[in-house]
């Protein structure tokens, strides 16, 4: 019963941020759609990629009030605002994108998210998606739409050159699941296998801007929960660790020939990723 009353509560707070956030962004988002000019464009994406910290703010209301979880969280010294970076994180469930968003909102650009395309169907915050130019992507597909898609990324990414951004990519590619894992034949112990796909992408795109690569581990050191539990109180510990990593000089192209260097550069990564997790779950045991 009292978990569903923090459900209520935490779905009604929610909401009512939600269509104030988009409220607030559409009278923005419609010049910006109208006028498709590159001062416009400027002026417009600067103050629509502010207007996400206050939604940011807000949700941290219902999800602190109704949990009470212990954060423990390690962060890189460095990080500005101003800057451009690239992110990768381990992904875990819905709930990753609210801990990114809690531990570096104000702290670096707003983050960009590559979504699946079948977002575009969910109401209110589509229009919000749209206006700050998150890239939609088919997951799984091949061929001419996926050639498709990674156009429209590349031209999202373009846009990302005209105010501070932080390219965002989950790059195990899907949640995680000990049947996902196995699947893959994954040869990590808390993660599936990275894919290089999007962070070659973003790196020919943006990568003469980019400051560093954010690079975030989280762990739920009591159960990986849903959206759902994080709503009804059930979050539990949560444990952040943000480095900023040097990326390679000869990465920056992102071109063809260095997508095989890249992809052995994120695999090392991983590695130290999910040496990370173990020692933050050891620990934990003792």
């Amino acid at each position: 019963m009292f978990a569903a009353l923090k459900f209520c509560f935490s779905a009604l707070i929610l909401l009512c941020n939600s269509v104030l956030f988009c409220t607030l962004m559409l009278p923005l988002a419609l010049l910006k759609l109208l006028l498709p000019l590159a001062p416009v464009r400027r002026w417009t994406d600067r103050i629509l990629n502010r207007i996400p910290s206050l939604w940011i703010d807000l949700n941290q209301v219902w999800l602190g009030s109704v949990n009470r979880s212990r954060w423990q969280v390690e962060l890189a010294p460095g990080l500005r605002p101003e800057g451009w970076y690239l992110l990768v994180c381990n992904h875990q469930s819905w709930m990753d994108i609210l801990v990114l968003q809690r531990v570096l909102n104000r702290r670096v650009p707003m983050l960009k998210f590559f979504l699946k395309r079948e977002l575009l169907y969910v109401p209110i915050l589509n229009l919000a998606w749209w206006a700050l130019d998150f890239p939609f992507m088919r997951r799984g597909s091949g061929g001419g739409t996926a050639r498709k898609d990674l156009r429209d990324a590349k031209a999202a990414c373009e846009k990302f050159r005209q105010v501070p951004t932080t390219v965002t990519s989950f790059a195990e590619g899907t949640r995680l699941t000990p049947a996902k894992q196995a699947e893959q034949a994954s040869p990590y112990q808390h993660l599936l296998a990275p894919k290089a796909g999007a962070v070659t992408m973003a790196l020919g795109t943006l990568g003469d801007l980019l400051d560093g690569l954010i690079d975030v581990t989280i762990v739920y050191p009591d159960k990986v929960p849903s959206f759902v539990d994080a709503m009804c109180g059930r979050l539990g510990d949560v444990v952040v660790q943000v480095q900023l990593r040097p990326i390679p000089p000869e990465l920056l192209k992102g071109g063809g020939k260095q997508r095989g260097q890249l992809q052995t550069w994120l695999d090392g990564v991983w590695q130290e990723k999910d040496q990370a997790i173990s020692q933050v779950l050891l620990q934990r045991q003792r």
